[in-house]
Formats: C-alpha cells, sequence, structure tokens
C-alpha cells in the first residue's frame, strides 16, 4: 500500500458498516485518516464518532440536527458542519477524500455515490439502492470517470477476491471463463419455521438475524430474503452477468460467503466467519491485505456445511426479484422502492409480515415507466413509488 495516509469519507458511519469500517480504520491508524462521516438520526454516536477521530467534515441531514448537534459538549477541534444531500456530495467529491465508503441505507445514498463515481474516486459500496435503481448509470461513469469500485457486501466481496485480478485499475468485468456465481443466504429466522405461522409473525421476531448484525430495516430484508434479491440484481451489474448466471444457495452457517464458477468445472469459495470487518478490510487495504480485530477462522470448525435451493414459497421475495432482473432497471428499481416503504409500514404496524411480497408484486404489476437515463429522473421516480405505494398501503 502506498506509505501516504487514505484519507476516507464514510457516509453512514453511525450504521453497523459504518461501525465495522470505524473499527478497521481504528486498528489501522498509520494507513487511515476520517476526513468526513455522515449520520441520520443517531446524532450522539456521530458526535462520539467525532469526538475519537476528529473528521474535519461532519455531515447532518438538516438544521434541525445541526442544532442538535452543537447542544452536545463542543469538539476541541475545527470542522465544517454540511446538510443534507448537497452536503454528502461535497464531501464524496472534495479533493481531500481518497476512499468514499457508501454506506447510506435506501436511495438516499444515490446521488453521493454517482457523484463520487464522476470524481474518479475509490469507492466501497455497501449502499444496495446505488445498484439496484441506477445499475447501468453507475457502472458506466465508474468506466467513463476511471473511479475504483470495490464491493463490501460480504456475498459480492466474496465473488471479487475469487476473480481473477484485474487487468486495470479500475474494476473487474466482462470475464469470459467465468460460468456463474452462487450466493449465499443464512435463510434468516424464519428458515425452518411452518408456513401456516407466517400470518403471526411480529416486528421483534423479524428482526432478529440468526448470524448477522444488522440494522432493523436489513434484517428484516434478509427474512424475507428481499435483501438477497436486491443482491442478485447487484451482482449483475458489478461483474457484467446475465440473470441466468446468477444462482442463490441457502447456507444457514454463513461460513461459505459466495462460490464462483468457472467453464472449465473449477468452482473458487471465499469463506470466513460472518464478520463485516473482513470485506471492510479488504475493500479499505485492496490491493493489499490489512489487519482488523475481528476473530480469526479456526479451519477445525469447518464441518457440518449445508446448502439447499431457496423455497419461493417461504420466500416469494426472491422470486419477485428475479423477475424484476429479468425486466430491466425499472422493475427493479420498483422492486425496491415499494419493500421499503412496506417494510417503513410493517415497523410502523401498519401491515402484516406477510403482506410485504404483497405489496412488492401489486407495485411490480401497476406502476409503469419508461427506461430513465438520468440520475435526476432516477431520483424523481424513486419519489414517485414511494408516494403511489404509501397511497395504496393506506387504502387496503
Amino acid at each position: 500500500m502506498n506509505s501516504k495516509k487514505q484519507r476516507i469519507a464514510i457516509l453512514g458511519a453511525t450504521g453497523s458498516i459504518g461501525s465495522s469500517t470505524l473499527d478497521v480504520i481504528r486498528s489501522n491508524p498509520k494507513k487511515f485518516d476520517v476526513f468526513a462521516v455522515s449520520g441520520f438520526s443517531n446524532i450522539k454516536k456521530l458526535h462520539q464518532i467525532a469526538q475519537e477521530f476528529s473528521p474535519s467534515c461532519i455531515v447532518l441531514p438538516n438544521e434541525s440536527s445541526r442544532e442538535k448537534f452543537l447542544s452536545l459538549p463542543s469538539l476541541n477541534y475545527p470542522y465544517e458542519i454540511l446538510l443534507g444531500e448537497e452536503g454528502l456530495c461535497s464531501v464524496s467529491t472534495a479533493t481531500e477524500t481518497d476512499v468514499v465508503v457508501c454506506a447510506i441505507v435506501g436511495a438516499a445514498g444515490l446521488k453521493s455515490a454517482y457523484e463520487a463515481a464522476r470524481k474518479s474516486k475509490k469507492i466501497l459500496l455497501a449502499n444496495k439502492e446505488v445498484l439496484v435503481t441506477a445499475g447501468a448509470l453507475f457502472m458506466s461513469a465508474i468506466s467513463k470517470y476511471g473511479a475504483q469500485l470495490i464491493p463490501v457486501d460480504s456475498e459480492h466481496n466474496a465473488i471479487f477476491q475469487c476473480l481473477p485480478p484485474s487487468k486495470n485499475s479500475t474494476y473487474i468485468r466482462d470475464i469470459k471463463d467465468l460460468k456463474r456465481v452462487h450466493i449465499t443466504a443464512s435463510g434468516g429466522p424464519f428458515l425452518k419455521r411452518p408456513l401456516d405461522t407466517f400470518e403471526s409473525i411480529t416486528l421483534e421476531e423479524a428482526s432478529k438475524h440468526p448470524n448477522w448484525s444488522m440494522g432493523r430495516k436489513i434484517t428484516i430484508d434478509s427474512s424475507t430474503m428481499v435483501n438477497k434479491g436486491l443482491e442478485i440484481i447487484e451482482a449483475k451489474y458489478l461483474f457484467n452477468l446475465n440473470p441466468e448466471q446468477i444462482n442463490v444457495l441457502v447456507h444457514p452457517q454463513s461460513i461459505v460467503h459466495s462460490f464462483v464458477e468457472y467453464i472449465d468445472g473449477s468452482l473458487l469459495a471465499q469463506l470466513g466467519h460472518h464478520d463485516m470487518r473482513i470485506p471492510i478490510s479488504y475493500a479499505l487495504g485492496y490491493p493489499d491485505r490489512i489487519n482488523h480485530t475481528g476473530a480469526q477462522f479456526d479451519i477445525k470448525n469447518l464441518f457440518g456445511l449445508e446448502f439447499s435451493e431457496p423455497d419461493y414459497k417461504r420466500f416469494p421475495c426472491l422470486k419477485l426479484a428475479f423477475e424484476a432482473l429479468m425486466d430491466g432497471n425499472v422493475a427493479c428499481q420498483i422492486f425496491n422502492t415499494s419493500n421499503e416503504i412496506a417494510v417503513e409500514s410493517f415497523i410502523a404496524g401498519k401491515i402484516k409480515y406477510i403482506d410485504i411480497p404483497k405489496i412488492i408484486a401489486k407495485q411490480l404489476e401497476t406502476i409503469s415507466q419508461t427506461e430513465l437515463l438520468e440520475i435526476n429522473d432516477i431520483i424523481e421516480f424513486d419519489f414517485r413509488i414511494r408516494e403511489l405505494t404509501k397511497s395504496y398501503i393506506t387504502k387496503c
């Protein structure tokens, strides 16, 4: 690695990905500095991060959150507060920023990631929605402006590690001898639950993942396998794959994170603990490997691994995702955004757990839109999907 410290902008610093990223940086103080951080609702945690890492820029969502931040004990160093999407774009494109960690959940992180690509940054992508809603546009910007893109999601990071070394400094695409990829899924908390009891699934039950420690929305998405549906869409754009080259396997132990299958019959896999510090440290250090404080994997514990095909009756959202992938970019965006609103409604107690796939299916059936080629049009369509989905839920 270059001896010069890399300056990091962490968009979504208070979430689980942000926390794991900060832990890796904490373990490598001679390699990285935190230039900028952003947060949304957890202002107190963002303040604690600023106290420890002294970022030059702090991005908050609005004026109210700025006032709340400033009401906390004063920080003993000079810093600048920026607000909203404009603030996110400002730090993601700043000359001082070497690496942008895109870890904001939802479409809110789309424009700042796109602008980082246009400024040729090294991008560590954890935000699924960037590729799901604007995959073709985003990957075109990565290629056109020579940005470096490394996926942080454990499954895509595993695929990245199993591919041959890149012949350029930007990204690995068009692997001619790749047959297909197998993305693993834990199956979540309801893998063995009787289907006739899904009607009574509670928010508390859906918010507990058997293996991973994640935010509530992502944990619920894992239980419905929407999370895996988003990952197959991402994989299509990240690795330039056809839908038939993407397969999902249920693997409850979450030890094998993905397989890459080649045309000669070879099958490469990446294994490790279900600890996000592993893919984050790989992405931060790439092309080198760096240390972190996570537990090392003991090969003696490698036994009893299970793999099976997903049951679409149990996970109808995964089937909807494959159908959306076949239909194209617009359907993928409808799938993603209608799910966001459905999950918000489930958390708020407005709908039942089993209503989530029904709402997604209805929006895929009824919302229509021609192909969108500009980032602002995609953002406007996202807003339209949200309003239509909210209206549908209200009427039900």
